[in-house]
């Protein structure tokens, strides 16, 4: 067995790590000598795989503020297996506190990551993901590197609870806000649910965008199997931090890189995923974008049609009834991939970080409550998924969620009271002159990737208070921005091109009648193209937000929504090649 082993390592690839450390001159003197410092003994430099924790913590970012400890657990598991792990800070995209909104900078944060990995001296890394633009944002900087990388997230909050029911992160607020509106809910009731509902450390206990994104890292096969529902406080989350550092110095010596991993087929699992979960529309964007990382064939298109057939199992929240916490113990990811699976909706030989197919991984994992992963004939959603519309209002794409949809609106046809801005709309929608009723269709402008910029998630407008008084809780909302994944109601959204662009969307004004049929995938604005012809002379586009710095960067370079409003320049993998030496 030892000379089996010392073949094997006679034949692994030179680690990168070796270019910085493994010389016995003087660049490998000012490398390690540095390093010592920090009082390394003389066997970590003996070419053991160097593995970097790429780490999101921040106490400006409340999801991720735990991530220290979890840290601590990863490093164990590295150790154990030979590796030499060095934690390295990236900027952290918290979505609760960044103004304007955390997806202006999830590239940005991208752009660190992938500079941080390829400037150091780093053969592997653990990418510790939690809040919401965390996740997408490491995955698409480690794609542009392509080396060995695997995702720990960092676990959702527990169950909230405010006097005698469950709450949910964020959809709770909006249910509340909706009644304090309405006056069923007094002021003094709303802020006692603010502690009830963030009770632990962990990300939104929902099924918002950071529930979403870390089951989407499990879908594509870059977290270890069960990684994503785990409770942050459960202990269990550091048992698969200590398993994920282990396993990624296996992933080192085997060569198994993260192109290796994201292939079509397991875009199209996360797809699924996604519409059996009852997942965020912020995926559609990040995968999208992940997927032009790697030059991996995956489109707008496929999220409709590898989507929409798909039931929503989980009855989850803003979906359904339950939250992650109950999701975890019902059975989590592996129990909803395995019944895609059995139903002929799995891509089962994908391939996945744990060095297995994704079938082989979670062919044998069990439901343990029906009611909140629910049977496949008794599913909370029938066609869930998300729903790609089209039309002369969208001619590049528009997205719905029908599973947080109300289904008397998914066909409907009303008249258009448009909001020009969010300011815009912020000091018209409670006017008690604001000429709008439930039949109505608000339509919100120039919050899309340029035009607020950033794309912010304020497409599920609240609802005018004169309507809410009515007892009504939903209307057909339409804009070019993103919305919350623990909203819900029938909202459009990703409109493209946006109307800061000059998309179709620019040209409407009050009274035009718009058509939705999500059924017929048909998004109309029921105006003549010679009036839209006539509107565009009169068009311009807004004045950029800010002249100079990375927010004229971000809007000079922003792709539009259907390409998941990546920048331009940085499309594509760029390697993981060693830079030049500086001494």
């Amino acid at each position: 067995m030892a000379d089996d082993a010392g073949s094997s390592n006679s034949n692994r690839k030179p680690l990168r790590s070796s270019h910085w450390f493994g010389t016995h001159d003087k660049d490998g003197f000012i490398h390690r000598s540095w390093m010592r410092n920090q009082g390394l003994p003389d066997h970590v430099f003996d070419g053991r795989p160097v593995i970097g924790i790429c780490q999101t913590f921040s106490e400006l970012t409340p999801c991720n503020a735990h991530f220290r400890k979890l840290a601590e657990h990863v490093k164990r598991g590295v150790w154990e297996m030979g590796g030499f792990p060095l934690e390295f800070p990236v900027f952290s995209t918290g979505e609760t506190n960044l103004r304007p909104t955390a997806m202006l900078y999830r590239n940005l944060a991208a752009m660190d990551v992938e500079e941080a990995i390829r400037a150091n001296p780093i053969d592997g890394v653990i990418l510790l993901t939690g809040c919401d633009k965390t996740t997408p944002a490491l995955l698409m900087g480690a794609a542009s590197c392509d080396i060995p990388a695997l995702v720990v997230s960092g676990g959702p909050m527990l169950n909230g609870r405010y006097q005698d029911r469950t709450i949910g992160s964020g959809t709770s607020v909006w249910q509340f806000d909706a009644d304090v509106k309405a006056g069923v809910m007094s002021l003094q009731q709303f802020m006692e649910a603010e502690q009830a509902q963030s009770r632990s450390a962990g990300h939104c206990m929902t099924m918002g965008t950071a529930s979403t994104m870390n089951s989407m890292a499990e879908a594509l096969g870059t977290s270890l199997t069960g990684c994503a529902a785990i409770p942050a406080v459960d202990a269990r989350r550091y048992v698969i931090a200590h398993m994920s550092g282990r396993r990624i110095v296996e992933m080192v010596h085997e060569d198994l890189r993260i192109s290796k991993i994201l292939t079509r087929e397991n875009f199209l699992n996360a797809v699924r995923v996604n519409g059996a979960i009852g997942g965020s529309t912020n995926a559609v964007i990040h995968l999208l974008a992940l997927a032009g990382r790697t030059g991996t064939d995956f489109t707008l298109k496929d999220w409709d049609e590898y989507g929409r057939d798909v039931p929503t199992l989980v009855d989850l929240m803003p979906s359904g009834r339950f939250l992650m916490e109950d999701f975890y113990y019902a059975g989590g990811i592996p129990a909803v991939t395995r019944a895609l699976g059995e139903n002929g909706m799995l891509f089962k030989d994908a391939p996945t970080v744990t060095g297995k197919s994704m079938w082989e991984n979670v062919q044998n994992a069990a439901n343990w409550n029906p009611e909140v992963i629910r049977p496949w004939d008794n599913a909370l959603v029938k066609q869930g998924g998300i729903t790609v519309l089209k039309g002369n209002l969208a001619p590049d794409g528009a997205v719905l969620k029908p599973s947080a949809a109300t289904p008397e609106l998914m066909q409907h046809r009303g008249r258009a009271v448009v909001f020009e801005s969010i300011e815009h709309y912020k000091a018209r929608v409670d006017d008690p002159d604001l000429d709008i009723d439930e039949t109505c269709v608000m339509v919100l402008k120039n919050c899309g990737p340029k035009g607020y910029p950033g794309m912010a998630e304020v497409g599920n407008m609240a609802l005018p208070q004169k309507v809410l008084k009515k007892g009504v809780r939903d209307m057909v909302r339409i804009s070019d921005a993103r919305m919350s994944g623990t909203a819900y109601g029938t909202v459009v959204l990703h409109t493209a091109p946006e109307a800061a662009a000059g998309g179709p969307l620019a040209l409407v004004q009050d009274g035009d009648i718009i058509e939705l049929d999500v059924a017929g995938r048909r998004l109309h604005l029921d105006v003549s193209d010679a009036e839209l012809a006539e509107r565009r002379k009169r068009w311009s586009p807004p004045e950029p937000a800010m002249k100079g710095g990375y927010q004229e960067l971000y809007v000079r370079h922003v792709m539009q929504a259907d390409k998941g409003a990546d920048l331009d320049f940085l499309v594509g993998c760029r390697g993981h090649a060693v830079p030049r030496d500086s001494h």
